[in-house]
């Protein structure tokens, strides 16, 4: 049994020119242990699908299962601290006012986790967990490179023992090299704890790290679906043949194979 299924979900805006159909009619699932990356161009749906499925925004149509179970528009505690998030920004998702420990701890004192004389104790195992000197805990955000910021973030999410991790686009900030330790954490994370991702990007360069399945979005609609390997080796749908020959070329397979999609076939 899938641990995620979304069915027939969407979501509209009302604006002056009338509704804005963010997301139409998706359905999709995610299995337990499995990490599905959403891509797509600004604008496609991803961030909007991701706030549904955490809850922040409500479907405006169809339904969102989570461990057997439909998930209601207003969530309990236990439903909220399943599905956790890590932010695309490390630094603005931190509150600057705070300690990175204090950050850390907040999901344990509003989800009740631990006695509350062992919560600082978890925190800096949670630290330990992302490759982060339990110390640290002391010092605030702005001390912090990028890549830690963003290790404290995974490291918040972590904290409340989630079953699923919506990543939304958590690396762009990074550079090449820091981008590239972060994702090899994550990978890391979700083989020794058996997590189950949502990896929301752009970036197909990612994809390929991380995914054992891409859904491919455009205009709010789910218009491909498949295993990671063979959406890079034979993309059934024009705009996932576009997006895969926009991906910067690393060897001959790959130019050859953006030189076919160019050419349509």
């Amino acid at each position: 049994m899938s641990l995620l299924a979304v069915r027939d979900l969407s979501r509209s805006f009302d604006t002056r020119g009338g509704a804005v159909h963010a997301v139409r009619n998706v359905s999709l699932e995610v299995a337990r242990g499995e990490c599905l990356a959403v891509v797509g161009e600004s604008g496609s749906g991803k961030t909007t699908l991701a706030n549904m499925i955490l809850g922040i925004l409500a479907p405006s149509a169809g339904s969102i299962h989570f461990d057997g179970a439909e998930l209601p528009a207003r969530r309990t505690p236990a439903q909220r601290r399943a599905i956790q998030l890590v932010q695309q920004n490390p630094l603005s998702a931190l509150n600057p006012k705070r300690s990175i420990g204090a950050s850390v701890r907040l999901g344990l004192d509003t989800y009740g986790i631990g006695a509350p004389a062992e919560r600082w104790a978890r925190v800096e195992a949670a630290l330990a967990e992302v490759g982060l000197e339990p110390a640290m805990r002391h010092r605030a955000p702005s001390a912090l490179s990028g890549g830690q910021r963003q290790r404290v973030g995974i490291a918040r999410a972590l904290a409340c023992e989630p079953a699923l991790v919506v990543l939304d686009e958590p690396t762009s900030a990074l550079d090449v090299l820091v981008q590239a330790r972060v994702l090899r954490l994550l990978n890391d994370l979700r083989a020794r704890r058996g997590l189950t991702y949502i990896f929301i990007t752009h970036d197909l360069a990612v994809v390929r790290n991380v995914a054992d399945r891409v859904a491919v979005f455009r205009a709010g609609e789910l218009v491909e679906l498949g295993e990671t390997a063979r959406i890079f080796a034979a993309p059934a749908h024009p705009y996932t043949r576009s997006l895969i020959g926009a991906v910067p070329v690393v060897d001959d397979d790959e130019l050859a194979l953006r030189t076919r999609l160019s050419e349509g076939t």
